[in-house]
């Protein structure tokens, strides 16, 4: 049995707006209706897998969960890093948890996949990881790599000792970063690198042994950060203060350059990391129109050729009239427009909307909560009015607020809300006032989502402006 290990903790920048810090590419629907990392709990799914374990941070640690309930995976182990450490500490949090708990200790098999990532033909990736294991029983170090079919400078490389046969395992001679186009070109040419892929598979025991010899600073605090670490309903917490003692670094820099016996497996199969609007475009290309026009959502293309439109808003119809080569997303509250083939420079947009404070940078329009989510509608100086659903079983916390007092409307489905001492049900299309500073709280007890209009006014109506009492998440 092999287990895999989905990280799934980065907020991906280069795919703004539809991807942000709050709400980031591996969650969202780019593709279909499920999310990529529900995607990929998939294919990490069946008789040759165990449970998952989905690394994730703080932030996203109940929608890692809840996302993987949602495919009916409820026995995936989310497991929390209280501070982000790049690669390395993460999967020796995992192999450290899985030779403690795995009936097979330090003998398992470990497959480690990023949750972001688009992988198609899934008997040809099946047969990769089945020639990786073998190869891995041996002590091999394997990761796993993609045939270029372009000279793409957007990817690291793997340099391999021979041509690819197959998915043969084949010595890595070294990794190689990103290159310009005049490297890229010579990798394509000679015919012995793939892209890098960021998956990899070990046995437990001798990645242990990879960073006893390669990374040693880093077991100590890893190491004490499991030991202490805490289960939190279905999650487990990493232990924050030893974690945080260890240095930040990739996998690849701190381990997989490094060790001596490393391969890498070719996969003969669709793949893209989707990292950026070109990619998207190149994963719908299938679909597209005459002239190479990829729409998504209320969108359409007139005189285009060569251009994604994607609106994110059901009332918000996207035109493009005569365009070409051109990304065009439209959401509620941001709407981006580039040149396609500059697509990989959108992480400069991020970081220049961050340098003028813009709250689009970074915030999503639909906020995530463990209860389900809420989007503001409209906002001004006293007033702000909501949309807000609560999933089956959610309960917000017991609160009361300083500044402001809410009215809420019931619209679909059943509420329990209670105010002081008194608890009522409402139901669809009856109200309920609170008054400033009474505590209150509000839950979903029926089978379906219950859905409420919130009404705030007051002197000052942002989301600090909560006093908690009790919170069934464990939030402070």
């Amino acid at each position: 049995m092999i287990h895999p290990v989905i990280l799934c903790g980065g907020s991906g920048t280069r795919l703004w707006p539809a991807s942000r810090k709050a709400f980031p590419k591996q969650f969202a629907p780019l593709l279909g209706q499920e999310s990529l990392y529900q995607s990929t709990l998939r294919r990490l799914a069946g008789p040759d897998f165990t449970r998952p374990v989905a690394i994730t941070n703080v932030d996203f640690r109940f929608l890692a969960a809840q996302q993987a309930a949602g495919i009916g995976q409820t026995d995936a182990r989310v497991v929390v890093e209280p501070v982000g450490r790049d690669t390395a500490p993460a999967i020796l949090a995992a192999a450290l948890m899985i030779a403690r708990e795995a009936e097979e200790g330090e003998d398992a098999l470990m497959l480690v996949a990023p949750s972001d990532h688009v992988i198609g033909a899934p008997e040809r990736f099946a047969a990769a990881v089945a020639a990786g294991a073998e190869a891995a029983r041996e002590g091999v170090l394997v990761t796993f790599g993609i045939a270029p079919d372009r000279p793409e400078t957007g990817y690291g490389y793997l340099e391999l000792s021979a041509a690819p046969a197959g998915c043969t395992p084949i010595p890595l001679k070294s990794f190689r970063e990103k290159p310009d186009a005049e490297t890229a070109g010579r990798f394509l040419a000679a015919g012995t690198y793939l892209w890098n892929a960021g998956i990899f598979l070990f046995r437990v025991r001798d990645l242990l042994a990879a960073f006893d010899a390669h990374a040693p600073d880093l077991v100590a605090p890893v190491r004490a950060a499991v030991e202490s670490g805490e289960d939190d309903l279905s999650i487990f917490r990493l232990a924050e203060e030893p974690f945080r003692q260890a240095r930040a670094i990739s996998i690849d820099f701190a381990i997989m350059e490094k060790a001596e016996r490393v391969a890498a497996v070719p996969l003969d199969c669709p793949w893209s990391d989707l990292g950026a609007w070109d990619a998207l475009w190149q994963a719908a290309e299938p679909e597209a129109d005459g002239d190479g026009n990829v729409t998504l959502g209320p969108a359409t293309a007139l005189g285009c050729t060569g251009s994604y439109l994607r609106s994110e808003e059901p009332g918000m119809h996207l035109v493009g009239l005569g365009l070409q080569d051109v990304v065009a997303v439209a959401m509620r509250d941001a709407v981006l427009v580039a040149d396609r083939h500059r697509a990989q420079e959108v992480k400069q947009v991020v970081s220049a909307l961050r340098d003028a404070q813009v709250r689009q940078a970074d915030d999503y329009p639909r906020f995530h909560r463990p209860w389900g989510w809420y989007e503001t509608l409209c906002i001004d100086a006293r007033f702000q009015v909501k949309r807000i659903m609560v999933r089956p079983g959610g309960v917000l916390s017991l609160q009361s607020h300083m500044h402001r007092s809410e009215h809420w409307v019931v619209v679909a489905g059943t509420a329990e809300v209670t105010i002081g001492d008194e608890t009522r049900l409402l139901s669809e299309n009856q109200s309920v006032y609170i008054p400033l500073g009474m505590v209150h709280r509000m839950a979903n007890p029926g089978r379906l989502p219950m859905y409420l209009i919130e009404v705030q006014t007051g002197s000052y109506l942002g989301e600090d402006d909560i006093v908690r009492y009790e919170d069934v998440y464990g939030r402070g």
